[in-house]
């Protein structure tokens, strides 16, 4: 995915979970976080950070805050929304014959229904910030969500659906996602009974620039 223009800017800090203050032209401006999840090994007094204005009218901020640059650590796209862009992208050269954003199945929205000769497929999608030593966890925060979810695709998995679970890593230079159980024990576990019921984990690396997530081309769905 894309963004049509980008800003840099210097982080300040962060009030809350949904709004940020940085340095920008010679003055403090409030900001849109785009991502609810804690970010606080990534976003830092003093880090750089990148913001792109979507324009939409009746917004309280002008900007979103959507990649910040770690120190010592490389660029990481924070952007909760960017994932399933990605993705989406990325299905669209796989070869399936159709594919459904926000599919409903049982009491969730999956990420994404596809067909491909015959088989049927449910695909959710997570995004990972998190990343230790050169690996990606996730989650970094709590998510309830995400176990409805692990548990909705083991039960389209006995029913016949090939569900997979795909970790979008948004940085370079990490190719696995592990559960982070010291955050959340639950969705560790319930990840390890998905994978036991047959429930496929996909880890997608990234291309990552301020202007751009891309999944990485050499990757594909039959790996």
């Amino acid at each position: 995915m894309t963004y049509p223009e980008i800003t840099p800017a210097v982080f300040l800090e962060r009030p809350n979970r949904f709004i940020a203050r940085v340095h920008l032209d010679g003055k403090t401006e409030t900001v849109h976080v785009k991502n609810t999840g804690r970010c606080r090994e990534l976003l830092q007094p003093g880090a750089s950070v990148f913001l792109t204005a979507p324009g939409t009218p009746g917004r309280k901020t002008k900007y979103d805050l959507i990649a910040v640059e770690k120190d010592g650590g490389g660029l990481f796209n924070i952007d909760s929304q960017a994932p399933n862009a990605a993705v989406r992208e990325w299905l669209s050269a796989e070869g399936f014959d159709i594919v459904t954003p926000e599919y409903r199945y049982g009491d969730s929205r999956i990420d994404f229904y596809m067909e491909k000769g015959g088989d049927r497929y449910l695909l959710e999608v997570k995004g990972c910030t998190l990343a230790i030593d050169g690996v990606g966890y996730f989650p970094d925060a709590p998510t309830e969500r995400g176990v409805k979810h692990i548990r909705e695709l083991m039960k389209a998995q006995k029913e016949g659906f090939q569900a997979a679970i795909a970790f979008v890593i948004q940085t370079e230079g990490v190719t696995e996602v592990r559960p982070n159980a010291a955050t959340h024990p639950a969705f560790a576990q319930a990840l390890e009974e998905a994978k036991e019921a047959g429930v496929k984990v996909i880890f997608l690396p990234c291309r990552i620039t301020p202007e751009r997530l891309t999944v990485r081309e050499d990757v594909h769905w039959r790996d």
